[in-house]
């Protein structure tokens, strides 16, 4: 088949090369100059690193260096997502500087792709399939606070975490950060020697994890296994974890609150004021936040200034000098307000009437395993399902999309697929109270979502794997297997499945 993709992150890479190596003719669409999806050097930030270490957030198949740190940098994971696309011969099938303006689907099915080459006018062409890998995280969602205009036009900045790049545009400068997620830490630690001030404004302080409990055990012991993901309910509990939520109950309150007593004594949150409102087990209500380094240390000293539960209500000029007025009355100096605000989940090249039949009536996306838009043909997504194991999981689901193509996939009907689909989206609703960005945030069950793509699959990397995975962290090594038994299934002679 002859396949476009839509932007060249983890899931972007991942699917180019699996569909290619199965045979498939495969164009990626990207809308920068060079890859890697949020890991992109046009959106690296002051700060920025992963929240996993190197040795759990990586492809199957293609390890982090060894001399990288253990949670490396930004621009070392856009290094390493280069690096894939070298390795795997993926830049020929790339075109940078090339976004996608329109994508629309002909009554055959197939979908003509718009698009603007760098310096060039707006060209299309015609696919068979279209697999969109722009991700979750691809539109800034930045507030429209009241003065904003005449705050910049009094040569105050106001712009996302994501679009602010260069240190030295802080340098002696007043700085307000809003959001308390781990992109607006990153930012406020990254800033902190150029600022003149670090303010920190924060709607709703939210649990974080110490990379290092206690200062020793390090956090993927307790949240990158099994064990971990089966501390929390998911929608439907099966062997071991219908005693810990059953029976077991009491011993897995008493692990969860062992873990938030350390952490309130281990980051003095009592001490800094700093103490979330609730229990340690809202923590799986959205996206784990891990501990900046750093971060606590600069509050307690007084050069953080750390505002909770309170928002921007304006932005004001007076006298020449530029402050944002809170929620709380007060009203502090501020020359640059960075928004860790998060993102818009869109696909605006869609047309509208594609759109209303992938998403619900409250814009959530409505795709069966985060993946398929049931009942539209010839489309899939990839990346749609934010994760501890982004780069496993998108791995995981570009080999779910080419078994899906080869018609080796165990589905259930359509009608069974929207029930699932709506029950998953009830469920995620309730949990988060709302907070699963549009029915895309699958943390802290990651394990779980990779488990269903592979049962689709009927693929497994087999009981002793999954054994020593509820004791230790998930090694993404383990599923390169799953790749190469694809192959030997859909590559062999006797038994070679083409697409319908």
């Amino acid at each position: 088949m002859k396949i476009a993709i839509i932007g060249a992150g983890f899931a972007g890479l991942t699917s180019a090369r699996h569909m290619r190596d199965f045979g498939h003719d495969v164009t990626v669409f990207e809308k920068v100059d060079d890859v890697g999806g949020v890991w992109s050097r046009s959106r690296l930030y002051p700060g920025v690193s992963t929240q996993n270490g190197k040795d759990t957030y990586h492809l199957s198949d293609f390890p982090m260096p060894k001399h990288y740190p253990e949670w490396p940098s930004g621009q070392q994971v856009q290094d390493y997502l280069n690096s894939y696309a070298d390795h795997f011969d993926l830049k020929p099938l790339i075109r940078l500087s090339t976004p996608v303006t329109h994508a629309a689907q002909g009554a055959d099915g197939r979908w003509t792709v718009t698009f603007r080459p760098e310096g060039g006018e707006e060209r299309s062409e015609t696919f068979d399939f279209l697999n969109i890998c722009n991700g979750i995280f691809s539109a800034p969602a930045t507030p429209d606070f009241p003065g904003a205009a005449e705050f910049r036009k009094a040569g105050g900045t106001v712009c996302h975490s994501s679009e602010f790049l260069n240190l030295e545009e802080a340098r002696g400068k007043h700085v307000v950060v809003i959001g308390y997620g781990k992109s607006s830490c990153d930012v406020a630690v990254g800033l902190i020697e150029a600022a003149s001030s670090m303010t920190v404004v924060a709607r709703e302080l939210i649990w974080k994890m110490p990379k290092k409990l206690a200062g020793v055990l390090n956090y993927k012991y307790l949240f990158l296994t099994r064990m971990g993901e089966g501390l929390f309910p998911y929608i439907q509990l099966k062997g071991a974890e219908k005693f810990l939520h059953g029976a077991g109950k009491p011993v897995r309150n008493s692990m969860l609150g062992s873990v938030q007593s350390v952490i309130t004594k281990q980051l003095k949150l009592k001490k800094l004021g700093a103490l979330p409102r609730g229990s340690f087990e809202r923590i799986a209500r959205s996206t784990v936040s891990l501990v900046t380094d750093g971060f606590f240390d600069l509050v307690e000293k007084g050069r953080i200034a750390l505002k909770r539960d309170t928002a921007i209500d304006q932005l004001l000029v007076e006298g020449g000098r530029r402050y944002a007025l809170l929620k709380s009355g007060e009203k502090i100096p501020a020359d640059i307000v960075i928004c860790g605000t998060g993102w818009r989940q869109e696909v605006p090249f869609l047309d509208p009437e594609v759109q209303a039949r992938i998403m619900d009536e409250r814009g959530n996306f409505r795709l069966y395993r985060c993946m398929l838009p049931t009942g539209v043909r010839n489309l899939a997504f990839n990346g749609y399902n934010s994760s501890f194991f982004s780069p496993l999981s998108a791995e995981m689901g570009a080999l779910w999309i080419v078994s899906y193509l080869a018609g080796a996939l165990n589905l259930p009907s359509d009608r069974e697929q929207l029930e699932a689909t709506d029950r998953r989206l009830r469920w995620m609703e309730a949990r988060t109270d709302g907070k699963h960005a549009r029915g895309t945030n699958i943390i802290p069950f990651s394990m779980h979502q990779i488990d269903e793509l592979l049962a689709d699959m009927d693929l497994s990397i087999g009981p002793v794997q999954r054994f020593m995975e509820w004791q230790m962290p998930v090694k993404p090594g383990n599923y390169a297997r799953v790749a190469k038994e694809l192959h030997r299934r859909l590559d062999a002679p006797e038994g070679r499945l083409v697409p319908a």
